[in-house]
């Protein structure tokens, strides 16, 4: 602190010199020198900004020393007063004013460079600093070599933004490549044209953010970014600001990242505009920060390192500073809380073709890396988790070894953990051989050091823990920890970290097994890691995956084979004891048994008892690969509610996994849900350029198919005949007619699905006339059918010809709908029919009128045994005529243009059930085209005595025209 009073004092003096050089050289200019003066100012120095000219204009001598004052800060403003003498002609006094600046001021407390000076001296030094980065066996590669473009998306825009649809279908907001055009267009304007200071990047663990950040920074060094805009941008790792127990400023932060202890850190700060902040790590930062004084809002008051980061994410620190911000996606909203007006990008990883590309480049020989590649793009599952590079790198680490030492590549497993699992395995194998006792041994104090780490939120080691756990020289730690050295309070300390934060998180998983029954774990067993408060749950996210992902039975048998050590099958039912637990607050189904073995789950102990993530929920089950595991556990938790979800590639995996086992009596609601579909913008080669303009893009070969929609995994899920999910709930999800194609073709088959609910998902015709044709299928088994769709009145008659069709629907929910006049004598028409099996009918909120309620109440009278829901037919008169009263509807459907003996055209389903007869009409198959059925009608004799028939066959509508 005296250092810093001292530094103060001393910049005070040197202010007011600056000062009063300065107006002691304005004042020496003639009136005409002065105007000239004032002109060339305008035009700044390049990097530099300019002064408006409106504060120019009439300023005096006094007048311009403020303005250069306030603009570029004490001694820059004499290095632009003396370029600008220059530039004006008025050399003498330039060289008169570096003499006096020399003689007064001397060379200066940064080796005569002002701020602006530094800039090409720090440029420098991040340039060096960053231009290599450490691989994990300590080998150093040039970043540009290391760096691999990814795709980086717009977060997810309002569900009336984005439409669910197939790849062909226009995309109003794409991934673009991170690239220095991309990043250039980080602080671009938003949709809305407002432009943020405040960047975030998220993502999943390993997705590449961090290695995002330290390209940014470099290519900012390089001259590529933001020139003109940034004069300083500082990397500020964030775990290690939270894990430091002394009180510093963000001024000593900045000086510690400056290539000497020399550098203009009062200039720098004085112009926040011109700075960027990258806070790597972000999600570290406590929900709440603790703090008894006021905000910090001065860089050079000494505090802690959360008060810091809490101050310059909610910009109460130098609120004109920009900031660039990376978290994982688990914790993204709850940084929300700390953020001022984000703009939010997500981190994609790798794209299918990338994947290629990283494999080829990794492994060079191109033999081996087409085998590779090829046995990992088979595995869908295992394909599907290369998005994230670090998982890639690992995946072609472990099959490298396997090649090379000529082993089955099958051994490569499907999950994150058993990847991480098997890549460990690798490593141990590649040190000297050893017993293993020894590796049971070393493996329990690093995953104990782990362990504390991540329960206390720490990820940097010191000497002494090392030294505690005996850990230090360790096989172990030259595997798995870096060493790095911190600036202490006299000198540099040596710090540890593991070489990926991941797999500390994936050591800590592994400790809940290895340490099981010893009283002296660190924090507790299994139910406190699961039972974790609120604050510490998000934190805990990737550990409690990795802890499922290790109770799979082959992964337990692989710890116990390899480690040298018995796992405790105790672990496994806490952890299913505990998942039965999140499922008490929803009614258990009837029946459902306690799995053998465990006693009954106990009730939560409060509020956070109750697992309140259930796509994270699902995440921890498809670790487990375990289909009668992923069974029991779901047995706890009947519904499965997910509520405005974008859901991932990844995310729609692991939900279609945990649907194909899911038990019988499942249901699942997605509410306002939706994938992720954001496609990278691509430009088309000249070929294909070529053929456009010569139409060759209408040919048959290129035509669009109908391509899969990115629902397809779970309608392919709910067919699986191990699949028990009975109830699907799609509300506000916005169905194009690919989801539509994808969902019909899956309930023609799924065995277990009995109810379905449709709510405002925006269908069109089409998607409507697939899903009828789905529901129509002979092996359909819905039997009761929700639809909400207001925008669809004339097409409901696709459905009101399903009741013909499928003598499994007993139930009909069309509440919300709009029904116009001949659609309702249609319904009524239909109800009647010998071969309607419905049983119950809901028209709650649908408008009707007087005619077609009257209609409704004449099929009640003819049918008592159909239950029709509909305030108008509460406490109303039975109609006295009968099913007669309909034959006014059927008289307005014959005497369309055409008339008997003419074809007509209806949209349809299939040939009519059984006989033709139509009252007095006799009505022939003519057969399909399209959409439509061609019928014939002809008179026949009608039995003396006989009433005609009012009832409709199932391919008949109030939409039928003359066809010739």
């Amino acid at each position: 602190m005296e250092e810093l009073r001292t530094s103060s004092s001393s910049l005070g003096h040197r202010t007011a010199v600056a000062r009063e050089l300065l107006l002691a050289t304005l004042e020496d200019l003639s009136q005409e020198q002065l105007k000239r003066f004032r002109h060339k100012l305008r035009d700044a120095p390049e990097g530099s900004p300019s002064i408006p000219w409106g504060r120019l204009e009439r300023a005096d001598a006094l007048d311009l020393v403020e303005r250069l004052m306030e603009f570029y800060g004490p001694e820059p403003a004499l290095e632009v007063a003396r370029k600008t003498l220059k530039r004006s002609d008025v050399r003498d006094v330039a060289a008169r004013l570096k003499e006096q600046r020399l003689q007064r001021l001397g060379p200066g407390p940064s080796g005569e460079l002002s701020a602006s000076e530094y800039k090409k001296k720090y440029r420098e030094h991040v340039l060096l600093l960053h231009a290599k980065v450490k691989e994990r066996n300590a080998r150093s590669v040039k970043i540009t070599k290391r760096f691999t473009k990814l795709l980086i998306a717009p977060e997810g825009s309002d569900a009336e933004d984005d439409a669910l649809g197939p790849a062909e279908e226009p995309s109003p907001r794409r991934a673009r490549r991170s690239d220095t055009d991309t990043f250039n267009r980080l602080y671009g304007p938003d949709p809305e044209g407002q432009r943020s200071l405040t960047v975030v990047l998220q993502g999943p663990a390993g997705i590449g953010k961090t290695m995002a950040a330290k390209k940014i920074l470099y290519d900012w060094a390089a001259g590529k970014l933001y020139q003109g805009q940034v004069d300083f941008a500082f990397f500020l790792p964030c775990h290690e600001l939270l894990e430091r127990t002394c009180a510093r400023s963000l001024a000593d932060l900045v000086l510690d990242q400056c290539p000497d202890r020399r550098a203009p850190v009062r200039q720098m700060l004085a112009r926040p505009e011109r700075l960027l902040f990258i806070l790597d790590g972000a999600d570290e930062l406590p929900a709440q920060v603790s703090s008894k004084a006021a905000p910090c809002t001065d860089p050079f008051q000494a505090t802690g390192g959360a008060q810091i980061l809490s101050a310059l994410l909610s910009k109460s620190l130098l609120p004109t500073a920009r900031l660039l911000v990376t978290t994982r996606a688990a914790a993204a909203e709850r940084l929300q809380g700390h953020l001022r007006s984000p703009q939010c990008s997500e981190v994609r990883g790798f794209s299918d073709k990338d994947k290629k590309k990283y494999f080829y480049k990794f492994f060079r020989n191109e033999r081996r890396a087409e085998r590779a590649y090829r046995f990992v793009k088979e595995n869908e599952t295992l394909f599907a988790l290369c998005f994230v590079p670090f998982v890639c790198s690992i995946v072609c680490t472990v099959l490298r070894q396997q090649l090379e030492r000529g082993q089955d590549l099958s051994r490569t497993s499907r999950t994150t953990t058993s990847v991480y699992l098997l890549f460990i395995v690798t490593l141990l194998r590649s040190e000297p051989p050893a017993s293993g006792a020894w590796v049971q041994g070393e493996l329990r104090k690093l995953c104990r050091l782990a362990r504390e780490g991540v329960l206390g939120r720490r990820a940097q080691f010191a000497e002494k823990d090392l030294e505690r756990l005996e850990l230090r020289g360790s096989g172990v730690q030259t595997l798995f920890l870096n060493k790095k050295q911190m600036p202490g309070v006299l000198e540099a300390e040596a710090v540890h970290q593991f070489f990926d934060h991941s797999f500390q998180e994936f050591f800590a998983a592994l400790s809940y097994l290895l340490e099981e029954g010893r009283p002296e774990a660190p924090g507790g067993g299994v139910g406190a890691l699961l039972r974790a408060d609120a604050e510490l749950r998000g934190h805990l996210t990737l550990t409690r995956r990795f802890l499922f992902g290790l109770l799979n039975a082959e992964r337990m048998h692989d710890i116990e084979r390899h480690f040298a050590c018995v796992v405790s099958e105790r672990v496994k039912q806490d952890a299913l004891r505990w998942l039965l637990g999140q499922g008490r607050s929803a009614a258990a189904p009837e029946g459902t048994e306690q799995p053998e073995g465990l006693e009954r789950a106990e009730e939560p102990e409060g509020e956070d008892e109750e697992f309140s993530y259930p796509l994270e929920l699902l995440y921890c089950l498809y670790e487990t690969q375990e289909g009668e595991f992923v069974r029991q556990a779901l047995r706890g938790l009947p519904e499965l509610a997910l509520e405005r979800v974008r859901f991932s590639r990844m995310d729609l995996a692991v939900l279609s996994y945990c649907v194909r086992c899911c038990p019988a009596g499942q249901a699942l609601r997605l509410l306002s849900c939706r994938p992720s579909v954001v496609r990278e913008k691509r430009k088309r080669s000249l070929v294909q350029r070529l053929q456009g303009s010569l139409g060759g893009g209408n040919s048959r070969a290129t035509q669009r198919q109908p391509s899969a929609s990115p629902l397809r995994p779970l309608c392919e899920a709910m067919t699986d005949q191990q699949c028990g999910l009975s109830s699907l709930t799609l509300s506000h999800c916005k169905l194009p007619d690919s989801v539509c194609r994808d969902l019909a073709d899956a309930l023609r088959v799924a065995p277990a699905l009995t109810e379905l609910s449709l709510q405002h998902n925006s269908l069109s015709d089409m998607g409507l006339r697939l899903l009828c044709e789905g529901l129509a299928s002979p092996r359909c088994r819905v039997q009761t059918l929700r639809v909400q769709q207001p925008s669809l009145q004339e097409s409901l008659q696709y459905l009101v010809g399903l009741l013909l069709q499928n003598q499994v629907l007993t139930t009909l929910d069309l509440s919300g709908c709009q029904l116009p006049g001949p659609t309702v004598t249609y319904l009524c028409i239909t109800l009647q029919h010998p071969g309607c099996s419905l049983q119950a009918l809901s028209l709650a909120s649908v408008e009707l009128s007087e005619h077609s309620l009257q209609e409704l109440r004449a099929v009640k009278t003819a049918k008592p045994g159909l239950a029709i829901t509909h305030p108008g037919l509460e406490d109303s008169p039975e109609a006295s005529q009968g099913v007669s009263s309909i034959q006014p509807g059927l008289r307005h459907l014959l005497g369309k243009e055409g008339g008997p003996g003419r074809p007509y055209r209806s949209p349809c389903l299939g040939p009519p059930p059984g006989g033709g007869d139509l009252g007095p009409f006799r009505v022939t198959w003519m057969g399909r085209q399209r959409d439509f059925c061609f019928l014939h009608l002809e008179k026949q004799q009608q039995p003396q005595g006989q009433p005609g028939d009012p009832r409709l066959p199932l391919w008949w509508s109030e939409q039928e025209t003359g066809c010739g």
